[in-house]
């Protein structure tokens, strides 16, 4: 074969050999999928009632659905009262809870410590009893650091725990653990003021079957709580928590026993409506107000939001506390309405948007996503992260909060999803038909929004 030849075979062999991929305008890596619009998601989804969301980058907004809709936060107003007392109070605050010796009188004055315990007024009575002090004449308990409010939201059953009365003296979230025990025909009751190692019986609250159709029946007295329990109901065992009305009393009832059990015998209380002065001979003081929040957004303890909300702003009434915070927000709180800090009220409102100008601003300003539940979107590695505070009553579910994505780029947002017919018609019922599968479905959209809301953010 000549060279010519060879020359030639070798160049018809090149022209006939495929072209390599990248060549024929094929990539071999895998195109990124395209990111799924929110508006499809919702549709898909068909949740029943209403799905509101906004997403933004802290100064534009990324994505909106009825972002404009004037909604009820739920717990999600949590995040709002935790960037308010953080601001008023400072992180490092603490509430003080002090035994004062005033002439012949005992006080147990309340400073408002929204988490003191049975442990902790057990360690008060220690300190006391070590002193060695002669048993008072007399033995006052005031409440007086905030204003007295019978219950947080007056339109939810009387027998629900996350629902009780607000007081400068607050003692175990304000709950008292009722159990039951059926032997023979008849059940015992017990009534305990439980703590973590002491569970002492709470003596102004009492408790008894009844034969009434209502799962239970309240009344009050100027000394004593009275409930009556449906016998039909109670089975053989349980125990629930109940929410405490007269919380002075109850904290002075509990504190005497814990006095007794160490050999100090105080008299009956009275309640007191003015803080005598004083030598204080020991006191207990809270944690700090940064870990108090904490708990309170993994949580959601309402007492909690309204006693430092209560505290931040210095109102007489929860409905004057919360326009105080609304006002705090400056022009993020144009067109908002806060009726307290928990969000249990039916009648606040504020809209996705709102709520996002809200966390990139004072929250964002406050680190409010440090005291968040903070998560990864799924199991995967380079999965986005969400720090979130949620949102639940009757057939309302919301979240709101901070998004990262693998890139370190961060969004903020806000999810409302509501049946407002329904909502309405379930307002102080424990577990309405039908709600725990209308929630199951709205935390399936919200999931299915963050991931598109990531998504958005690479």
């Amino acid at each position: 074969m000549t060279l010519h030849r060879r020359r030639f075979l070798a160049l018809m062999g090149a022209a006939l050999a495929p072209l390599p991929l990248s060549a024929q305008g094929l990539d071999l890596r895998p195109l990124a999928p395209p990111v799924p619009d929110p508006r499809s998601i919702v549709a898909r989804a068909a949740l029943p009632g209403r799905v509101a969301y906004a997403l933004s980058d802290g100064h534009e907004a990324l994505a909106l659905g009825q972002a404009a809709a004037p909604l009820a936060p739920a717990s999600t107003m949590k995040a709002i009262t935790a960037a308010y007392a953080l601001d008023r109070l400072g992180p490092a605050h603490r509430f003080r809870t002090r035994i004062i010796r005033d002439g012949d009188m005992l006080i147990l004055a309340g400073g408002g410590d929204p988490v003191l315990t049975t442990d902790d007024l057990a360690r008060l009575a220690d300190d006391l009893a070590g002193l060695g002090l002669p048993a008072p004449a007399r033995f006052g308990i005031w409440g007086g650091a905030l204003p007295a409010i019978p219950e947080i939201a007056p339109e939810q059953a009387d027998h629900l725990p996350y629902n009780p009365s607000v007081s400068g003296m607050m003692l175990n979230f304000n709950r008292v653990h009722l159990g039951w025990t059926r032997v023979g025909v008849e059940h015992q009751m017990s009534v305990e003021a439980r703590g973590t190692s002491l569970s002492p019986r709470a003596y102004t609250v009492t408790a008894m079957p009844g034969d009434h159709a209502d799962l239970f029946r309240y009344r009050q007295d100027l000394e004593r709580e009275y409930w009556t329990v449906s016998r039909a109901a109670m089975g053989r065992t349980g125990s629930r928590w109940l929410p405490v009305r007269l919380p002075e009393l109850y904290a002075a009832d509990v504190f005497q026993t814990l006095c007794r059990a160490r050999g100090l015998v105080l008299p009956s209380p009275e309640v007191l409506d003015r803080l005598p002065e004083g030598p204080v001979l020991a006191h207990h003081d809270s944690p700090p107000l940064q870990m108090l929040l904490r708990d309170m957004l993994r949580y959601s303890t309402n007492l909690t939001a309204e006693a430092i909300g209560l505290h931040a702003s210095g109102a007489a009434d929860l409905v004057g506390s919360g326009e105080a915070m609304r006002v705090w927000l400056g022009d993020a709180g144009q067109g908002v309405r806060l009726a307290d800090h928990s969000g249990l009220s039916g009648d606040s409102r504020i809209s996705p948007w709102a709520m996002t100008r809200i966390l990139s601003g004072p929250g964002r300003d406050l680190d409010l996503a440090g005291l968040m539940r903070d998560q990864p979107l799924s199991d995967a590695p380079d999965a986005p992260r969400i720090a979130a505070k949620t949102g639940t009553l009757n057939f309302v579910s919301n979240l709101a909060g901070y998004v990262t994505a693998p890139s370190g780029a961060q969004g903020v947002f806000a999810i409302f999803c509501t049946d407002p017919a329904r909502r309405q018609a379930a307002i102080g019922q424990e577990l309405p038909a039908g709600v725990s599968t209308w929630t199951t479905r709205a935390k399936a959209v919200q999931a299915d929004l963050l991931g598109s809301f990531a998504a958005r953010l690479a």
